[in-house]
C-alpha cells in the first residue's frame, strides 16, 4: 500500500490502520467474535493512518524474525476489555514516520542496567506496595553483582505509570539494558513476569515468569526476586560477551579486553581457556586495579587446573590462590572475587576457609547459583552430603542452562551417592 501510494496525491490516497492480535476467537454462523478480535479491533484504532499496530504477543513472537522495529506504546486501557493491553506500534517504512524516526540511545561502552517499576495488573490498589516492592529488590539484588552499574529507584520511579517507549526511557536513564514486569495476584495466587530488554534494539533478551502461592508475603518476595535475579544475570552476562565479542577489534579498554576474556572463558575448552587468559592479563595490564578481570583470572587458571589443561595444577592452584586474594583486596564485596577465592581454598585444600569464603559468596548475593553448588561441594568435602545436596538443588533452579553443568552435575551425583 505505502508503494502504491507513493505517485498518488496525499488527499487521493487510501490508507489503511490496521490491529494484530494473537487470541482465541469465536467463530459462529460465518462470522467471528470474542475477545481476540476485539483486542484486534482496538489495536486498529490505536494505529497511525497506513501505519499497524500489533499486541505485545505478536511483538514477542515477531522480533528478531522480521526486519521491523517495534515502538513501545506501553499499556493501554481499551474499551470493553476488562484489563490493559501492552500495544507496539510497528515501523514499516513511510506509514509509520514516529518509529522510523526515533532516534537510537546513545549508550557507554560498559552499559548501566534500568530495572523500570513493575506493573500492577491484579486490578487492586492494595498491591501496588508489593509490584513497588519486587521492583526495588531486584534492583538492590542487580548490584550486589557489581558488574555494571544498575541505575537508582529514585530515577527509574520517575517513568512510573508513563506510557513512553524503552528507546526514550533508556536515552534518558543512558541505559543500555532495561527490565520490566509485571506482578498479578488471583486468589491466592500471585504471578511475576519480568523482561530483559536490550534498549537498543528494544529486542527481548530473556523473559521470566514465577507463578506462587501467597503465604508469607515477605518470604514470597524474597524467594521471586531471588528467582528473577538469577534469571537475568546470567543472560545479560552472555548477551554482553556476545556483544563485544562480534564487533571488530580497535583500542580496546580493560572493559573490553575483560569482556572478550569471559566470552572464551566460557566455551570450556583449553585452546578457549588460555585465550580467556591472556585477555584478562592484558586488561590488568590496562587497569591494575579491575577486581573483575582479578577474579575472572583466578577461575580461568584454577579451571585449567582441575579440568587437566595445566601441566602442574598445583602450581594453577597456588597461582589462583594468590590472583583470587588480590581480587578480594580490590573489592571485599564483589562475590565472584569471593567466589573464585573460595574455589582457590578448596583445591588447595583450606577447606574452612573455602567455605566461609562461598558462604560470603551467598550472603553477598543469595542468587549465585555457582556460589551455592560449590559451597555443597565444601560440605560433602567435610562430611555434610544431605546439605551439599539442598545447595546443588538450590543451584539447579536458579541456573538451569549453567555452561558449567558438566562440573556441576557430577558435584549433585557424588553428593547423593
Amino acid at each position: 500500500m505505502t508503494q502504491r501510494n507513493a505517485p498518488t496525491p496525499a488527499d487521493k490516497r487510501i490508507e489503511y490502520r490496521i490491529g494484530i492480535n494473537v487470541g482465541d476467537i469465536v467463530v459462529e454462523d460465518g462470522d467471528i467474535f470474542d475477545d481476540g478480535v476485539n483486542v484486534a479491533a482496538r489495536l486498529e484504532g490505536l494505529a497511525e493512518p497506513g501505519g499497524i499496530c500489533v499486541s505485545a504477543r505478536v511483538q514477542e513472537d515477531a522480533a528478531g524474525k522480521l526486519d521491523f522495529a517495534f515502538e513501545d506504546m506501553g499499556e493501554q486501557a481499551l474499551k470493553n476489555i476488562a484489563r490493559p493491553v501492552r500495544a507496539y506500534r510497528v515501523a514499516t517504512g513511510p506509514a509509520s514516520v514516529s518509529a522510523q524516526q526515533l532516534p537510537a540511545p546513545v549508550l557507554p561502552d560498559k552499559p548501566s542496567i534500568a530495572v523500570l517499576s513493575f506493573a500492577n495488573m491484579s486490578g487492586d490498589p492494595e498491591q501496588e506496595y508489593f509490584a513497588d516492592g519486587i521492583t526495588e529488590d531486584i534492583i538492590a539484588r542487580l548490584a550486589v553483582w557489581r558488574t555494571f552499574p544498575v541505575i537508582a529507584r529514585a530515577s527509574t520511579f520517575t517513568f512510573k505509570g508513563k506510557t513512553l517507549n524503552i528507546k526514550k526511557i533508556a536515552a534518558e536513564l543512558g541505559a543500555g539494558y532495561i527490565v520490566e514486569g509485571s506482578v498479578r495476584k488471583s486468589g491466592q495466587r500471585v504471578r511475576v513476569t519480568a523482561q530483559l530488554i536490550h534498549a537498543d534494539t528494544g529486542h527481548h533478551i530473556m523473559a521470566e515468569r514465577c507463578d506462587r502461592d501467597l503465604s508469607e508475603l515477605f518470604e514470597l518476595q524474597d524467594e521471586i526476586v531471588t528467582a528473577i535475579a538469577a534469571a537475568i544475570e546470567p543472560e545479560l552476562l552472555k548477551f554482553e560477551r556476545d556483544r563485544i565479542a562480534e564487533r571488530p577489534r580497535h583500542n580496546e579498554d580493560a572493559y573490553e579486553l575483560y569482556q572478550r576474556g569471559a566470552w572464551h572463558y566460557h566455551r570450556q575448552n583449553k585452546a578457549d581457556n588460555v585465550e580467556a587468559q591472556r585477555l584478562f592479563h592484558a586488561a590488568l595490564v590496562t587497569n591494575p586495579d579491575y577486581p573483575q578481570a582479578m577474579a575472572a583470572l583466578a577461575l580461568a587458571v584454577c579451571s585449567a587446573g582441575f579440568v587437566g589443561w595445566a601441566d602442574d595444577a598445583e602450581r594453577n592452584y597456588a597461582e589462583a590462590y594468590d590472583f583470587a586474594q588480590r581480587a578480594v583486596a580490590l573489592d571485599g564485596r564483589y562475590p565472584n572475587a569471593r567466589f573464585a577465592l573460595g574455589l582457590a581454598c578448596m583445591y588447595t585444600r583450606h577447606l574452612d576457609r573455602a567455605t566461609e569464603e562461598f558462604q560470603e559468596a551467598v550472603k553477598l548475593n543469595p542468587s549465585f547459583a555457582a556460589a551455592h553448588i560449590l559451597l555443597g561441594q565444601t560440605y560433602l568435602y567435610s562430611g555434610r552430603p544431605e546439605k551439599a545436596i539442598v545447595a546443588a538443588e538450590r543451584d539447579l533452579r536458579l541456573n538451569p542452562s549453567d555452561p558449567r553443568l558438566f562440573i556441576w552435575l557430577p558435584a549433585l551425583a557424588g553428593a547423593n551417592y
